[in-house]
């Protein structure tokens, strides 16, 4: 194994600098979608302090320090996301990761977040049926 594959995913995406300024053109995307914008804009009232909290998430998910503190899943009760939502969620998730990160760490981004979505959309949707595609 090469020590390249010994890094943590954080530390080959750039640490805290890398996750926010993939976060920061990431949401930059949301916030102008037709579909997800709507959402966003009228769910966040401070997009700097919500930044850092989403930052908070991913150090911790891609294996840097443990500072989320928030239950993520909890968050999203109410807002009325669906398998749609999330799949244009992805779909800019997926466009930024590949133009911002390297092949491999962009590939491992995108399945964290399926992984992420698909467990989002089972609490969420109270293990009805709804799927990723």
């Amino acid at each position: 194994m090469n020590v390249k594959n010994q890094r943590s995913l954080y530390d080959r995406i750039g640490g805290r600098p890398g996750i926010e300024a993939l976060l920061h053109y990431f949401y930059a995307d949301v916030r102008q979608h037709r579909t997800l914008g709507p959402i966003f804009n009228a769910t966040i009232d401070d997009w700097p302090a919500h930044l850092v909290v989403i930052a908070d998430f991913w150090q911790q998910v891609t294996g840097g320090p443990a500072s989320y503190a928030g239950n993520m899943p909890a968050k999203h009760q109410g807002l009325g996301i669906t398998a749609e939502h999330l799949a244009h969620w992805l779909d800019l998730w997926a466009f930024n990761c590949r133009r911002r990160l390297p092949q491999h760490e962009a590939d491992q981004m995108l399945a964290l977040a399926r992984q992420i979505g698909r467990r989002l959309l089972q609490v969420l949707d109270g293990k009805r049926g709804l799927s990723l595609t």
